[in-house]
């Protein structure tokens, strides 16, 4: 399980530690919409908006976590790259502690808001009693939620990024399986759903216990180990905690977006919503970049090698931008093609090849800022990845889809723009603070003879 990413061709190592990542998001994206397109073939109209509705919510909570677990996977692969085992121990300890404790918590505390949560997305009265049963469902399995993405982050952590591969996909079979069975044999609708999703995570959790019994980690796990220690846990929330936050003050900008174009009108608010279904899927690479960064960059700056770590960055934002401006090229000639595969009116064709060309160029500019932020992780400075993602959301990506909305009333291509415009504020934030990292490790190798 345990692999050492500090030796070898950087951009080898890069690819095939990145690839997994790649399927298990790919993968995550699939699981997510499973639920959605299954009731929608058995259920109404009020069960697919409870499902929509339901599945927003669990998809803002599961991304805070997995921004969280950030946290653990660095603090375990700079261990790993230190060679200090006893630390890495510790830290996968305290991350079971720490996260166990915290889903516990969560569980209870949104068990008890659930029909106001439901109040605060304005979920149509037809759907409030599906939407509660969903998410009632799904509160109850966020402790399963929980162990999938820290077991999850802790093999990625010690170099293995192919078993939470296999994780998700062991739990998107089951969840389809599960879905067909609940919904379409049982007709249990929107709870069906929820069971789906809840026991395959279930399944999951438990085959990935099964793998880390057999599998010899070059780990020993001791009581001791679970115990809080206040320097760990400092390790793993100094690292977790601006990435949740920044996580989920995405998400909530996507809301707010969505409730701007919902005040357009119907066709520019399904323009919109089709659109972002197609950036989840083309922003796969960007996002596997991130998460493949902060690992490989993480061992090489616990074992020392603070060049080999940058050099991952430079081949990722290398990789991601090629990408991106390929990404580009298609939507621009092809943008309707894609839109007209989730509708067959031709004004919302229309609207969302507009908005898609402007909002695609993000591709290329979040392929940069996203990188930066996978190093920013590893080197314990998360905070400056929030910092980015604040300013670039409350100073420009907001503000400006806001006022396209209302100054271009005929198209959505400056409304996707003002995403654009969004990143653009993070990448010259990242290169500064990029910059001022190197003359500040110039300086200490200058007076000390260490670096980042």
């Amino acid at each position: 399980m345990e692999k050492n990413l500090t030796h070898g061709s950087v951009l080898k190592t890069l690819l095939s530690f990145s690839l997994p990542f790649l399927l298990s998001y790919f993968l995550q994206t699939l699981y997510g919409m499973a639920d959605l397109f299954i009731v929608g073939q058995f259920n109404g109209v009020e069960s697919t908006t409870a499902v929509s509705i339901g599945s927003q919510v669990m998809h803002m909570l599961t991304v805070m976590i997995v921004g969280l677990a950030m946290g653990s996977t660095v603090t375990i692969g700079k261990a790993i790259g230190a060679g200090k085992r006893e630390d890495a121990s510790a830290a996968i300890g305290n991350t079971v502690t720490l996260f166990m404790g915290l889903s516990v918590v969560i569980t209870v505390v949104l068990l008890l808001a659930v029909r106001p949560i439901v109040s605060l997305m304005s979920t149509p009265e037809e759907a409030v009693d599906g939407t509660v049963m969903y998410l009632t469902i799904c509160f109850i399995g966020i402790p399963f939620i929980t162990a999938y993405n820290i077991i999850s982050s802790i093999f990625r952590g010690m170099g293995d990024s192919r078993s939470p591969m296999y994780f998700i996909a062991i739990a998107c079979g089951a969840n389809i399986v599960l879905d067909y069975l609940f919904i379409g044999a049982m007709k249990l609708g929107p709870a069906g759903a929820a069971l789906g999703t809840t026991l395959s995570q279930s399944i999951s959790v438990m085959v990935s216990l099964w793998i880390i019994l057999r599998k010899q980690t070059g780990l020993s796990l001791k009581k001791a180990h679970f115990q809080p220690k206040r320097s760990v846990m400092s390790s793993l929330l100094k690292v977790g905690l601006p990435v949740a936050f920044q996580d989920g003050f995405i998400q909530i900008s996507f809301i707010v977006i969505t409730v701007i174009a919902n005040l357009r009108g119907l066709n520019d608010a399904a323009a919109v919503g089709i659109v972002e279904k197609l950036i989840s899927f083309l922003f796969l690479v960007p996002s596997s970049m991130l998460s493949a960064v902060s690992a490989l960059a993480a061992q090489n700056i616990g074992a020392g090698k603070q060049d080999r770590a940058k050099q991952t960055l430079r081949y990722a934002i290398m990789l991601s931008v090629s990408y991106g401006v390929l990404a580009v090229i298609v939507m621009q000639l092809s943008a309707e093609t894609f839109v007209g595969l989730f509708s067959t009116e031709t004004e919302v064709i229309h609207l969302g090849g507009q908005y898609m060309r402007g909002y695609i160029w993000d591709c290329v500019l979040a392929s940069i800022h996203f990188c930066f932020s996978g190093y920013f992780c590893a080197c314990g400075l998360s905070g400056f990845s929030f910092l980015h993602n604040s300013i670039s959301i409350v100073c420009a990506r907001i503000p400006l889809a806001y006022l396209a909305s209302r100054l271009f009333t005929d198209t959505l291509f400056p409304m996707g723009l003002a995403t654009t415009a969004g990143s653009s504020v993070s990448v010259v934030i990242c290169i500064g603070v990029f910059i001022w990292m190197q003359r500040k490790e110039k300086k200490q190798n200058m007076e000390s003879g260490r670096g980042c």
